[in-house]
């Protein structure tokens, strides 16, 4: 629409037209941010790769994941068959039981593959219901600020003091006995409590770069271009959270393996399930030590050990790669 100015020069207001264009070109840039991020990804991805701790620890997942995945097929027997039950107790490796057997008779490598499958489940189940919180929490916290971010923050302060064993064995004694009315039994009382308390240190971390981030010139860009809170929320702030949320995570994952295994050797853990912690638990009962049963106590052991080292190695390596101070410090 044309109008004069007092000097009597023409003037042209923005058609329809010139405002499709300004929004098509920024459908466009949109669009190459996307493609900017993905390739960012993959190249991150290859630079943890070559970092010795991400391969080292990228492989021993692998490993363990592999072994989780085909575990019914894996295992030799299967331990709650009636005909797994025979009078060879604790039993030394043999050729039939290459790490002997428990107090029933019972394979003990069979029960170590199985228990890969509640290892890896509770540690990775729970470290995803911890970081969806501590996501959310710090999401909110960091970027609409004021009484929000001090409400969350007192919220986040008092789960940061909590005791985080002595309050997951405390709740997981609570809801036990609601287990039953849960698809995965104990299991999922484990992945609740563990994932539940265990969300703050993700939420602090997410609210300080949430915080940094809405100051950014690209996100004050899409305020302008008129993106409500919720778009730029969920296409500028969260896919550059996400890196950080990422490493955190993989290393909360070997902080829920090893409480999965305490609760589970201090009997919270599900009976009709095998898992790490459950096979220490048995081995101390049975007196697998005092008997040289070591194939009992050792190899679980040593499957916690080496589970917690991987996921450790490889978030230490993400950590490294998406986290500005220590960039700086390489």
């Amino acid at each position: 629409m044309n109008g004069t100015t007092p000097t009597g020069e023409t003037t042209m207001e923005p058609s329809l037209t010139t405002n499709e264009e300004h929004r098509a070109t920024a459908r466009r840039l949109l669009g190459h941010g996307d493609r900017g991020r993905r390739a960012r990804a993959a190249t991150a991805v290859r630079a943890v790769l070559r970092d010795g701790r991400g391969a080292v620890g990228a492989a021993l997942l692998a490993v363990f994941t592999l072994v989780a995945a085909t575990a019914p097929w894996l295992a030799p027997q299967d331990p709650r068959a009636a005909a797994s039950f025979s009078a060879d107790i604790m039993a030394g490796p043999s050729a039939g039981h290459w790490l002997g057997t428990d107090e029933n008779g019972r394979d003990l490598l069979s029960q170590l593959i199985l228990g890969t499958q509640d290892t890896m489940l509770v540690g990775f189940t729970a470290a995803l219901v911890s970081s969806v919180i501590g996501t959310a929490v710090g999401v909110a916290a960091g970027y609409f600020g004021g009484w929000v971010d001090r409400a969350l923050g007192v919220l986040n302060d008092w789960f940061l003091v909590l005791p985080m064993i002595p309050v997951t064995v405390l709740a997981a004694s609570l809801l036990g006995n609601r287990a039953a009315d849960l698809p995965l039994g104990r299991t999922s009382v484990l992945i609740l409590v563990i994932g539940l308390f265990g969300w703050a240190g993700t939420s602090r971390i997410v609210r300080a770069e949430v915080m940094s981030l809405k100051r950014r010139a690209f996100v004050e860009r899409s305020v302008v271009l008129g993106a409500g809170r919720a778009r730029v929320i969920r296409t500028q702030i969260l896919p550059n959270v996400m890196p950080l949320v990422l490493a955190n995570a993989v290393v909360y994952v070997a902080l829920a393996v090893l409480t999965e295994s305490t609760l589970s050797f201090l009997g919270l853990g599900d009976p009709d399930r095998f898992s790490w912690g459950g096979m220490l638990q048995s081995a101390q009962d049975s007196g697998a030590m005092g008997s040289g049963a070591w194939g009992y106590f050792l190899a679980p052991g040593l499957g916690i050990t080496l589970v917690v080292l991987g996921f450790s190695l490889l978030g230490h390596a993400i950590e490294s790669r998406v986290d500005p101070r220590l960039r700086e410090h390489r």
